[in-house]
């Protein structure tokens, strides 16, 4: 799982070539760097624009909980992608399938940079856990444990 390859960034190009996400659900803006196997620190902006805020909260907007985890996921497929060295076709997806330990420690708020940390933990039976952490200004406002797994076809 592991290689020497140095740690890559990725833009937002590509991106797009291993997510089958798309606005307004991409929340991966940028891989600032990703050492397949072992852990990936990517970027989301949060900007005012972003389609939850009328609603969550129209007075004091914050990002919901759920679409932190939703990055933090989204993070962590293209670990997996990335270490498994597949390119993504229509028929190839990893799904978020588990979540524990999950905690919430600031609100994340327009104009906060997030940052998406993911660790490979480890394979088993076809699922992968990461555990992985959302920052803001070096501050953690997120952590999880999660797992993702390849669709099954069948």
């Amino acid at each position: 799982m592991t290689t020497d390859a140095p740690a890559i960034p990725l833009d937002i190009n590509a991106i797009l070539r291993q997510l089958p996400h798309r606005y307004p659900f991409l929340l991966v803006d940028r891989v600032l760097e990703l050492d397949k196997g072992k852990r990936i620190t990517a970027l989301k902006n949060v900007t005012i624009n972003e389609p939850f805020f009328p609603g969550h909260f129209p007075h004091r907007p914050v990002m919901p909980g759920v679409l932190i985890l939703e990055a933090l996921a989204q993070a962590s497929g293209i670990l997996a992608f990335q270490t498994a060295g597949v390119i993504p076709t229509e028929d190839t997806r990893f799904y978020f399938v588990g979540i524990d330990a999950a905690r919430f420690r600031k609100p994340v708020e327009p104009g906060d940079q997030l940052i998406l940390k993911a660790e490979f933990l480890r394979a088993m039976r076809g699922i992968w856990k990461f555990g992985t952490v959302a920052e803001v200004g070096g501050r953690e406002v997120c952590s999880a444990e999660m797992m993702v797994a390849p669709e099954t076809q069948g």
